[in-house]
């Protein structure tokens, strides 16, 4: 994220889509107050007791990627501030496993669902080796609980199957892995290379509906994905990424399985029209049209519970009853 003139940690893409609503002026304060270079307490608690970590990374053609690394409890640490340590890599199939190496860019995401809290880093690796990698501190920021499924991990004795390569038109295990998600996470980027400026990097985050929220259509030999955007915090952190740098990297978990799905796609947003009503309560639109992606089986040692649907989507059946809810 490039830092605008007047010092707020925001890139020029950022700006562009809050100054759309005439909140720019504000939210450049509020973001001075939230957005840190370093870790407050409550976030070294959260990523230190957390079993899973989300990460997002930059390949050498500018690609973003999206995965989900795994450990014990304890495995990722925070030694001090600044500093972000985590005892995991990427398994060798995983397009993200290349990505980790010194100065590299990355996203990272601790989420806890089933007390919805989470809280996101962005930074730098310093050091990557074959024990796992540790992160200095570039931005460092909290998010609301909303759109969070609240759901308990369990882990299992894994049986991972070799990874298959998925094209632009999804096999259909991937189809159906992606209609019927009610999660998926999604890595952006400020540009194809990132520099040193602080509001520069990469970024991971959630989205959330209830299931059949993400619609599948295909055109011309490849599918493209639409997906809604709620409002949230309005600082566009993924959206003013892509609105720099249209592609992104779309992880889907099968919760049940272990399996996951990674997605690379050039995207671009829908901010009015018709198509909207088709996402009651969607503020605008992201379409992401696949070019490729991995589809790796039991990749994940764990298992979680039947969902709590985040009490945002029980509220929205309530406003729009009578009209179908496709969230």
């Amino acid at each position: 994220m490039n830092a605008a003139p007047d010092d707020a940690p925001f890139h020029a893409g950022e700006v562009a889509l809050q100054a759309r609503l005439g909140m720019h002026e504000r939210l450049a304060q509020v973001g001075r107050n939230i957005i840190r270079d370093h870790m407050p307490e409550q976030h070294r608690e959260l990523f230190e007791k957390l079993p899973t970590l989300l990460v997002g990374a930059l390949d050498d053609d500018g690609q973003p990627w999206a995965t989900m690394l795994h450990g014990a409890t304890g495995f990722v640490r925070t030694p001090d501030a600044g500093t972000m340590t985590i005892a995991a890599l990427p398994a060798a199939a995983d397009p993200v496993a290349a990505l980790i190496r010194s100065g590299a860019a990355v996203g990272l995401l601790g989420l806890e669902p089933h007390t919805r809290r989470r809280n996101r880093m962005n930074g730098r690796v310093l050091v990557a080796d074959d024990r796992g990698f540790s992160v200095e501190v570039t931005q460092s920021f909290g998010n609301c609980p909303k759109y969070i499924q609240a759901r308990e991990p369990e882990r299992v004795e894994r049986h991972a199957a070799p990874a298959l390569t998925e094209g632009p038109s999804l096999s259909a295990a991937a189809r159906a892995l992606v209609t019927r998600a009610d999660t998926l996470f999604i890595a952006s980027a400020s540009g194809a290379r990132i520099g040193p400026a602080r509001a520069e990097g990469v970024d991971v985050s959630h989205r959330g509906g209830l299931p059949g929220f993400v619609q599948i259509e295909d055109h011309d030999g490849a599918c493209t994905l639409t997906l809604p955007d709620y409002s949230g915090n309005f600082l566009f952190n993924t959206l003013g990424n892509l609105q720099q740098w249209p592609r992104a990297g779309l992880l889907f978990i099968d919760h049940h399985s272990g399996d996951l799905l990674q997605i690379a796609v050039e995207t671009r947003i829908t901010h009015e029209g018709p198509a909207l009503a088709r996402w009651p309560g969607a503020q605008r639109l992201l379409h992401a049209r696949v070019q490729r992606g991995v589809w790796r089986a039991g990749a994940l040692p764990l298992r979680w519970t039947a969902p709590a649907f985040a009490p945002q989507f029980e509220a929205m059946a309530r406003e729009f009853s009578g009209k179908p809810v496709q969230v």
